[in-house]
């Protein structure tokens, strides 16, 4: 039911076999120098609940079939070199509470369906080529404590629907192309302990309601 192979000097690729094991509940092969592309027959082991791949030297595209491990609750993909677009697909895993995708190559926007997500902690996007607006529907995620997507490429404004994220400690939207001005709606995280909006291009005033972030 668990694989525990982090923290070592495995190579290679990781092999499509493992798609046999059905009733793998833990696969922790994060730390390695793994390299290659995730097989597409991971979406097989729709048992998972717990992925971690991260700090290896993995790179392609994350396989569309990872949406299919739908009792997924944490999926660590950090520090590789995948590339491609965040799959759409990765909006049927409502069930996670983890989603670590930054230190990649990934491009493309943001998916709306990650709005699906309404069971995450924490969103870790940063550090990659991501365009576009942050969508809205990131605003559903109620239960987020952390949300990274500093260091890409993301346009537009800061969408309102931010104002949402009541539970919110960390937001850090830096080093992008953000535009607009602070949303008013800023005001209502009143747990938040970390806010990063520089090195971008916003305009406008310093909102007043900035004031109500007592745990800054």
């Amino acid at each position: 039911e668990s694989i525990h192979l982090f923290q070592n000097q495995l190579s290679g690729q990781i092999p499509a076999e493992i798609e046999n094991l059905t009733n793998l509940h833990y696969l922790n092969i994060g730390e390695n120098g793994l390299t290659g592309s995730i097989p597409s027959e991971i979406g097989n082991l729709t048992n998972l609940l717990e992925l971690y791949l991260e700090y290896n030297q993995l790179s392609g595209s994350i396989p569309a079939e990872i949406g299919n491990l739908a009792n997924l609750e944490r999926l660590k993909l950090f520090d590789n070199q995948f590339t491609g677009s965040i799959p759409t697909e990765i909006g049927n895993l409502t069930n996670l509470v983890q989603l670590e995708l930054m230190g990649n190559q990934l491009s493309g926007e943001i998916p709306s369906e990650i709005g699906n997500l309404t069971n995450l902690y924490s969103l870790w996007l940063r550090d990659n080529q991501l365009s576009g607006e942050i969508p809205s529907e990131i605003g559903n995620l109620t239960n987020l404590d952390q949300l990274y997507l500093s260091g890409n490429n993301l346009t537009g404004g800061i969408p309102t629907e931010i104002g949402n994220l009541i539970n919110l400690r960390t937001l850090e939207l830096q080093v992008n192309q953000l535009t607009g001005s602070i949303p008013t709606e800023i005001g209502n995280l009143a747990n938040l302990e970390g806010l990063g909006l520089d090195w971008n291009q916003l305009t406008g005033s310093i909102p007043a309601e900035i004031g109500n972030l007592t745990n800054l």
